[in-house]
């Protein structure tokens, strides 16, 4: 097994990346198919979409709630065995669904059972993927890999659908799962030509307790809560991550209240190209070298103006135009923003501590996505009818009146809280300088790794040295 680089002082390049980074996205792009493939299954069987809605659910929900102790685990272990041990736990899930789709004895469960593990093994894959770019890439370059990391999501996006609605209509469900499972073995061979080096230290407690995985979780809560600006920061994402997920839920019957599928289909494109662009401009850039937070700040504060126009208009090119500007900040501030984390954030912490900030920054996403269809059916599609009670009012005047512009009305209550959001993080000193008061974690002269890989634990006094 060739493990690439020198083991013991091999410097970081963006060349170890690239390789992991090209054998995930394959992979995922397989994944993508397979997930095409079953809800069209699912549909097929059931003609209904609340088997799709709760297979969504079981997907979100292990990543949320097993956060804490899957950021442990990355800590705690060798993190390339993690991910190569992850990514084979979830192929042989879908092994599991090409056995049962071949001998035709799939059923809906089965398909709950099967996203709900291979969320589970993605919740562990996750942060030792994260925690591990901050050992193979220089710190100057990390938003550059953030961005490349957005391109991936963009490219993904456009390639899916259209891949899977020509594949599915030549070769089927059962060729389609194939291919995803032959897309495994490039992300495998990735890792294992990679080498991932372990951080040179173990952050733990100073009260000589046992570790343990609960432990383990308190102590990233513990980090993050002995530094305020970071848990305000965190909670501005949720409410971000809130609003977003309040509205991007409801795209597909906003376009269909009075366009077809095809033309949803184009708003699908105009965002994927949007983030395309926006991640290719960052992975080229590489962000600013200073006041980093701000520019996260502004650009989310600016994606609330394609929400804006998202809900001006019911036509395909406004909601088109609202969408590309919405998707092209969007990336922008992900890579930034993961790119503080990383340089901020001690390399043997990043596993809890992301974990951490994962589970705080979406938890509150499940609660958007229930919130969404009662608001805009039971509340304000009727009061944005034609003579409904907000009809007469400056709403009617601005969006107009009918279907869809009740969904419309969040659209513009989700662009006024990025806005005021924005505004009220921005307008907070300990936020405002959190770069300035919290120093680097990862020097520029920092060593990329130890030779160890089991090495010995530091006292708690290294995190807690750090000023909030």
């Amino acid at each position: 097994m060739n493990n690439g680089p020198d083991q013991n002082h091999s410097p970081k390049t963006m060349r170890t990346f690239l390789v992991i980074w090209a054998g995930q996205f394959i992979s995922l792009v397989g994944s993508g198919l397979t997930s095409f493939g079953l809800s069209v299954w699912v549909f097929t069987q059931t003609g209904k979409a609340t088997p799709i809605a709760i297979t969504a659910l079981v997907s979100n929900l292990p990543r949320i709630l097993l956060s804490p102790i899957a950021g442990s685990v990355a800590d705690r272990f060798n993190r390339k065995r993690l991910m190569v041990l992850a990514d084979t736990a979830a192929v042989l899930v879908t092994v599991g669904f090409a056995v049962l789709i071949f001998m035709d004895t799939l059923q809906i469960w089965h398909i709950y059972l099967g996203a709900f593990l291979s969320a589970l093994f993605g919740a562990f894959q996750e942060p030792a993927y994260r925690a591990s770019i901050t050992m193979i890439v220089p710190k100057k370059d990390l938003a550059r890999a953030a961005g490349i990391q957005q391109i991936g999501s963009a490219m993904q996006i456009i390639l899916v659908p259209v891949l899977a609605g020509v594949l599915y209509g030549l070769i089927g469900f059962r060729g389609i799962i194939l291919i995803d499972i032959i897309t495994y073995f490039f992300a495998l061979a990735a890792l294992l030509w990679a080498h991932i080096p372990q951080p040179h230290q173990v952050t733990l407690p100073e009260d000589g307790q046992p570790r343990s995985m609960l432990r383990d979780a308190l102590f990233g809560w513990r980090y993050l809560q002995d530094r305020p600006g970071m848990i305000s920061l965190l909670l501005y994402f949720a409410v971000v991550n809130f609003f977003l997920s309040l509205s991007t839920v409801l795209m597909a019957p906003l376009v269909l209240s009075f366009g077809t599928p095809e033309q949803m289909g184009l708003v699908q494109m105009a965002g994927g190209a949007a983030m395309l662009i926006g991640g290719l401009l960052i992975g080229i850039w590489g962000g600013p070298k200073t006041k980093r937070l701000w520019t996260v700040i502004l650009t989310i504060f600016l994606s609330g103006f394609g929400f804006f126009i998202v809900a001006l208009r019911p036509q395909v090119w406004t909601i088109s135009l609202g969408m590309f500007v919405f998707l092209f900040f969007i990336p922008i501030a992900a890579a930034i923003n993961q790119a503080i984390w990383q340089v901020k954030i001690p390399a043997d912490l990043q596993g809890r501590v992301f974990a951490i900030r994962s589970m705080i920054a979406t938890s509150i996403i499940p609660l958007a996505n229930l919130a969404a269809g009662p608001l805009a059916d039971n509340l304000f599609e009727p009061r944005m009818a034609a003579g409904g009670a907000l009809a007469a009012t400056f709403l009617g005047e601005l969006i107009g009146t009918g279907p869809g512009r009740g969904i419309a009305v969040l659209f513009l209550i989700s662009a006024v809280f990025l806005w005021a959001s924005s505004l009220v993080i921005f307008s907070s000193p300990r936020v405002r300088n959190l770069e300035d008061e919290l120093p680097d974690a990862i020097p520029d002269d920092e060593p990329a790794e130890t030779p160890d890989a089991n090495p010995e634990p530091l006292s708690g006094a290294v995190a807690e040295n750090l000023p909030t």
